[in-house]
């Protein structure tokens, strides 16, 4: 079945369940303040703090929120999921909604749904009579749901939700981060996809854009649908298999030159050592009598002709890196393996979003991801070099749109925010 979770099995999967189900945190008994997972919880704790309910809603009428559904009552192949609800002694029925910095660890008979404060008022059941967000928290808070208040509800909506307003910005967590180094340094490897997308990029306990999102996600961006197509891809970006080949064919050969000759490569021997060295290759594969030589062969004259073009369009793009200080004055890129690894890093997190991958698929993948990098690359700026050149050759074209402005200031805030992993996790 297309969007299966992983199998709720307990004995099949008996570190998938905890206790955790739904969030759960307390004040501190002694009077100091809260430490909350994030900024928008710290604000909402102040704002419980000044009973200030009017601008709590008006702050998660710009953010959502998320809302926890039964995967029991899961329909396959459907979109709607019902609200869970919770019948109170007098009654009333009620709801629970959260922020994304309180959100647990997954559970198996668990996911969560991100919801906007405008679907809330259109869509919440009428059998419903209050809606509290992040329950059991500092910084919980309760709504009746009448028509009055609805309507309040649709107005912020109307006046402040905008979709992707949260994206393109650094968002750590202040609390429940992996204390490992090497698992904290495989979720930096996915920065610039946690960057773009607004994601926190140091939590495990990854729920993403809602479960059905990171669904529709997967198989939109990558084709994949189930649990194998997600171990399948997970593998392919980890042994850096999805990226073309060849790219790294090309700037192999410069590597070479440079160990030969020197750092300043000239243009023509590198489109020389790319020809002469794919064309022995083709030659020592198909045996002496193979055709290698040019115009014995046409689909490898157009192949050469490829690569040789390669060389120019790399050059071209490493020297608009130099004028924006992605690279040092001097500097060129060794590899693009960290396209497919920063991918990896975040593909284990979406896996684990949609449920395909279990809590230890996670962990494993973001430590493999670890060592891919510090095995290609010494330093995050380097790596991050790495990454634009290859999300360039995959959708720029040489036109230096959006797809290359967008991650240049990814690059600048990742180098520069106090607030950065690679400002605070150490790249050897």
């Amino acid at each position: 079945m297309h969007g299966a979770a992983v199998p709720a099995a307990e004995d099949e999967y008996p570190d998938e369940y905890h206790d955790d189900v739904f969030p759960y945190a307390e004040a501190p008994d002694d009077g100091t303040p809260w430490q909350a997972p994030a900024d928008l919880e710290e604000h909402l704790y102040e704002l419980c703090e000044a009973d200030d309910a009017y601008t709590y809603l008006r702050a998660i009428a710009v953010t959502g929120l998320y809302r926890p559904v039964s995967v029991a009552e899961i329909e396959p192949g459907a979109t709607d999921r019902p609200v869970l609800t919770v019948d109170l002694p007098d009654g009333r029925r009620i709801a629970q909604m959260y922020t994304a910095g309180l959100l647990p660890r997954p559970h198996p008979e668990v996911v969560y749904e991100f919801v906007t404060l405008g679907t809330l008022a259109a869509e919440l059941p009428d059998d419903i009579d209050l809606l509290v967000v992040n329950a059991a928290t500092p910084c919980q808070q309760f709504y009746l749901t009448t028509d009055e208040e609805r309507n309040v509800w649709a107005d912020l909506h109307a006046d402040l939700y905008v979709d992707d307003r949260l994206h393109d910005r650094i968002d750590t967590r202040r609390t429940g981060a992996p204390e490992s180094p090497v698992l904290l340094h495989g979720l930096a490897c996915g920065a610039h996809l946690c960057f773009a997308n607004g994601d926190a990029w140091n939590t495990l306990d990854w729920h993403g854009a809602g479960h059905h999102s990171e669904i529709e996600r997967l198989a939109e961006w990558w084709g994949v649908h189930d649990r194998e197509d997600w171990l399948a891809t997970q593998e392919r970006l980890l042994n850096r298999e999805v990226s073309p080949w060849y790219w790294d064919f090309v700037l192999g050969a410069r590597t070479s030159l440079i160990e030969q000759f020197g750092p300043r490569v000239d243009p023509e021997l590198w489109r020389q050592c790319v020809e002469v060295t794919i064309r022995d290759r083709m030659a020592e594969s198909g045996g002496p009598d193979s055709p290698h030589e040019p115009g014995d062969d046409p689909e490898l004259d157009d192949l050469v002709a490829a690569l040789r073009g390669l060389v120019g369009k790399i050059i071209r793009y490493e020297s608009r890196f130099r004028a924006d200080d992605l690279l040092p004055p001097d500097g060129h890129v060794r590899t693009i393996a960290a396209w497919d690894i920063g991918r990896a890093s975040k593909m284990a997190r979406w896996g684990r979003g949609a449920r395909y991958a279990t809590h230890a698929e996670l962990e494993a993948a973001v430590e493999r991801a670890s060592h891919a990098a510090r095995s290609a690359y010494t330093s995050w700026e380097e790596f991050s070099a790495g990454y634009i050149l290859g999300r360039c050759l995959h959708f720029d074209e040489e036109q230096f749109g959006a797809w290359y402005t967008t991650v240049l200031q990814a690059h600048r805030e990742l180098t520069t925010d106090p607030d950065s992993p690679w400002l605070t996790v150490p790249f050897a």
